[in-house]
């Protein structure tokens, strides 16, 4: 007997564009996204039910283009299928699960962030939906939203937790690829900010030089009563 199979009917993630070939506005387009999924690689490196995409397209019906968030997460799925990664982000490739958190970077103009994009999301069911822009002035420049009976309803608070999650986000000053800035960040449920590995390796090496210094001390105090440290 014939069994029907419908992912056979539907494209997959080799046949679908990759890119919309729009480019970016500016450089945060990538990196603060780029910041969020390098520091969560880091807090889950030992785990394979994730995957973070940055600026990749995700198609969620196959007779719509695909929709290009600048960053996203999704739970629950493979985070590596093999050597060659994913292509796009392809709803009924993952199980149809939907990506659980979406981040739109603003900065020169608009691109439907709270009018198209915003609606998609929610017909997609994306649970949380960040919009950042550094530029507003009368505004926070971080608006979080959670999806609460169909319609996106606005988060408050610096870091805001993410329950399903298990992490806060939020934005706070600091230096990423020598560039001192606002940058959104990862935070635990005190509130604390995850560092990013060049903040921990910098962490490090400044423990090892208070810790050097501490020994010289030592030294320095047994030659003041006439005991050679290293005899001891």
């Amino acid at each position: 007997m014939f069994k029907y199979d419908p992912l056979l009917c539907l494209p997959s993630s080799e046949e679908l564009p990759d890119s919309d070939d729009t480019p970016v506005d500016n450089e945060l387009q990538d990196l603060i996204p780029s910041l969020l999924k390098l520091i969560l690689a880091h807090l889950w490196g030992d785990r394979m039910d994730w995957f973070f995409g940055v600026d990749m397209g995700i198609y969620y019906d196959p007779d719509l283009p695909a929709i290009v968030p600048d960053g996203f997460v999704s739970l629950g799925v493979e985070r590596i299928f093999d050597e060659e990664l994913r292509l796009s982000y392809v709803l009924w490739e993952e199980n149809n699960i939907p990506p659980i958190f979406v981040l739109e970077v603003v900065s020169q103009k608009y691109r439907g962030e709270y009018s198209r994009k915003k609606n998609l999301y929610a017909e997609m069911g994306v649970l949380y939906y960040a919009v950042y822009s550094s530029r507003r002035r009368r505004k926070p420049p971080l608006e979080l939203y959670r999806l609460v009976n169909g319609e996106y309803v606005l988060l408050t608070g610096n870091p805001i937790w993410l329950p399903e999650l298990g992490l806060g986000l939020g934005r706070s000053r600091g230096t990423h690829q020598g560039i001192e800035r606002e940058w959104l960040y990862w935070y635990d449920n005190s509130g604390d900010r995850f560092l990013e590995p060049e903040e921990k390796l910098e962490q490090v090496e400044q423990q090892l030089e208070q810790e050097r210094q501490r020994s010289q001390r030592l030294a320095d105090k047994l030659r003041e009563l006439n005991i050679d440290p290293d005899l001891l």
